[in-house]
């Protein structure tokens, strides 16, 4: 062994010394730092663990699936004015006023509707639990007491609940059904479908 002022130089050239090993070739020193491997290595293994996390990212990225929309819509109801109160595919409105049966229509009229008509049980009890103990005209008339009561697009009521009175126009009170003279003064009921319910912008004030 040659033995140098820092180490000792081993047998093939290759020394060991203080500051690292070095290998002697061709007459010349070669130094070779103990840092720099563990450095080396240090850049290899972040290299690797970034290029594993980018993958994995990649991969949960194309997994990933949209998301179904899930409709919170509650059951359908027709979308009525301010004012109105929906029920089924219409809506009704009920005057705080009282008029008689023809100003009654025409103010239904005026707002795209007509006296309330009521086509089952379940309007009619609907109309009925509004109504309460006011006494409010509806669309139904006749002619005579000789003849069936209607609706004023002339279709015939079918008598769901019978009209009691002798008179010619009917209005609706918490119990059932009455006729009375047209020129009385009472509340009144509008109704319409849901369909022309952008015709109106607001409760009626007659």
């Amino acid at each position: 062994d040659i033995v140098s002022g820092w180490g000792r130089v081993l047998e093939g050239g290759m020394g060991i010394g203080t500051g690292g090993i070095w290998w002697g070739k061709d007459g010349r020193n070669e130094m070779v730092s103990p840092e720099s491997p563990a450095k080396l290595y240090c850049s290899y293994a972040l290299n690797i663990i970034l290029t594993a996390a980018v993958i994995a990212l990649s991969v949960a990225l194309s997994g990933e699936t949209e998301k179904p929309v899930i409709s919170t819509l509650g059951p359908c109801y027709p979308t009525c004015p301010s004012g109105w109160i929906g029920l089924g595919n219409k809506c009704f409105h009920f005057s705080e006023d009282m008029r008689n049966w023809t100003f009654s229509q025409t103010s239904c009229m005026a707002l795209g509707a007509q006296l309330a008509q009521f086509d089952s049980l379940e309007e009619l009890n609907f109309l009925k639990r509004y109504v309460g103990n006011s006494f409010s005209w509806i669309d139904l008339q006749r002619e005579s007491t000789q003849h069936p009561w209607k609706w004023t697009d002339n279709t015939e009521y079918n008598n769901l609940v019978p009209v009691e009175g002798e008179e010619k126009h009917a209005y609706l009170t918490g119990s059932g059904i009455s006729s009375s003279r047209d020129y009385l003064k009472r509340h009144w009921v509008c109704s319409k479908s849901n369909s022309y319910t952008s015709q109106y912008s607001g409760p009626s004030s007659f």
